[in-house]
């Protein structure tokens, strides 16, 4: 059974995620700062905020091709896993981060230009990146788990996705400041990353043991003998509701969509956003605003734990947009690195609307489709997301002298707009629920 344990890797990954996310921010920022020093500005302030647009541009660009590259891969191989193996999904993109995150290195080591980083991305993305990785990861934990723990299994994994990310970001600043070869910052960083990397893939391929296996032989008896009750259920309940779970799939991908839109924009500016003053963030308060964002994870998983006692699945969703729309309204006041930890602590259940949804939509349909649905919800939101992330970087630079929080209230307006397919999705389910006591009391049997 501990060799379907996804944990180590979902761990070991999101390590070495935190440790290069930090090293490419800071690697950008010297590249660029370097960049503009060395030209003739009128003022302080100018320079800053040449420094910003020059940032947001290069990750404006970066995310565009790590975001639409996937596109080329990530069905091909959700199929190819549905219908193989499940490590396909989460192996390939393992082998792509493990190649691409070496230009970084190379970059700090032989001084490329950070422009070589946008072929690292393209890399990234063709081997499938987030929107596959992810994507199997959730369809193994969801194999794994009864429908009716599945919620819980799926934000356990995510708490340890943050586990890891809070404890690589608290130590990835002081790693790229402190521990360094001849003044080439960031190379001991990156080596761990990569190190980290290479562990995911040799125990995703040499340990990891498939879902399938383990239960087919356990549950094929089982299968047998409750077959007849499940078709008769299913046929009982499909006479009197239609297909329910068309519209529950609709809603869910859509408030989804939007909610993710939001988060993703959200962390793009703030990335660029603690850069600049009154915060000017350098390398070790970066690694910790990260590991701030990355508790999240822990409380939602605890907030998951608690409140799945009074509310279902969809009042879960329902509180953690709340709570990510409430963070994000103060987060566009922020002025001192103490607002915005007070904006991060009113966040805490923020994480919970992803995996729950991915949860409600597991349950709508069979286990086989369980990798290419998911791919198809990732590749949604990621479409959506980049299609849009330009524009909204561009409004942050727009907004740059005026009002810089600005974006973040339209971000709380995006969030909290993701709540209204919830709303009927919850309406539907209360209908669906009156439509089955009905059936229940005129057949008795």
């Amino acid at each position: 059974m501990s060799r379907m344990w996804i944990e180590p890797v979902v761990a070991g990954a999101q390590i070495a995620t935190s440790f290069y996310d930090t090293a490419l921010l800071m690697v950008v920022r010297n590249h660029y700062n370097s960049s503009i020093n060395s030209q003739e500005s009128p003022t302080n302030s100018s320079k800053e905020d040449m420094l910003q647009k020059a940032i947001s541009n290069f990750y404006i660009i970066y995310n565009v091709i790590m975001g639409l590259t996937p596109l080329l891969s990530a069905y091909v191989l959700a199929k190819i896993g549905d219908k193989t193996s499940r490590k396909v999904t989460i192996c390939v993109p393992l082998l792509g981060y493990l190649i691409s995150r070496m230009f970084l290195l190379f970059v700090i080591i032989w001084e490329w230009p950070v422009e070589v980083m946008f072929g690292s991305a393209a890399l990234n993305g063709l081997t499938g990146w987030f929107t596959t990785y992810w994507a199997g990861v959730m369809a193994w934990a969801s194999l794994c788990s009864s429908e009716r723990r599945r919620s819980r299994q799926l934000i356990i994994i995510e708490m340890v996705y943050g586990l890891a990310g809070f404890a690589g970001s608290l130590v990835s600043g002081h790693l790229f400041v402190f521990l360094h070869i001849t003044s080439r910052q960031g190379v001991i960083l990156m080596c761990c990353s990569i190190g980290c990397y290479a562990f995911c893939v040799i125990y995703c391929i040499f340990v990891l043991k498939t879902p399938e296996e383990h239960y087919n032989s356990e549950i094929a008896s089982l299968l047998k003998e409750s077959r007849n009750t499940t078709i008769q259920a299913h046929a009982t309940e499909n006479s009197v509701l239609g297909v329910p779970s068309k519209l529950i799939l609709i809603t869910m991908f859509v408030s989804a969509i939007l909610f993710n839109v939001a988060y993703t924009a959200s962390d793009d500016v703030v990335n660029v956003f603690v850069l600049k003053k009154p915060l000017n963030w350098g390398p070790v308060d970066i690694g910790y605003g990260n590991a701030a964002a990355y508790m999240t994870f822990i409380t939602s998983f605890l907030g998951v734990l608690i409140f799945s006692r009074f509310t279902g699945d969809l009042g879960l969703i329902v509180i953690g947009i709340i709570s990510f729309g409430s963070g994000l309204l103060i987060m566009a006041f922020v002025r001192s690195t103490n607002m915005y930890y007070i904006a991060r602590t009113v966040m805490i259940f923020s994480v919970i609307p992803t995996p729950t949804i991915r949860s409600m939509i597991s349950k709508q349909i069979q286990g086989s489709s369980y990798g290419t649905v998911f791919v198809a919800l990732q590749l949604a939101i990621e479409i959506v997301a980049v299609s849009s992330s330009a524009g909204f970087n561009k409004l942050y630079q727009a907004t740059l002298d005026w009002y810089s929080g600005f974006c973040f209230l339209v971000f709380s307006a995006l969030a909290f707009i993701s709540i209204i397919p919830v709303g009927i999705a919850a309406c539907h389910d209360w209908s669906r629920r009156d439509q089955q006591n009905v059936a229940a009391i005129s057949d008795p049997q």
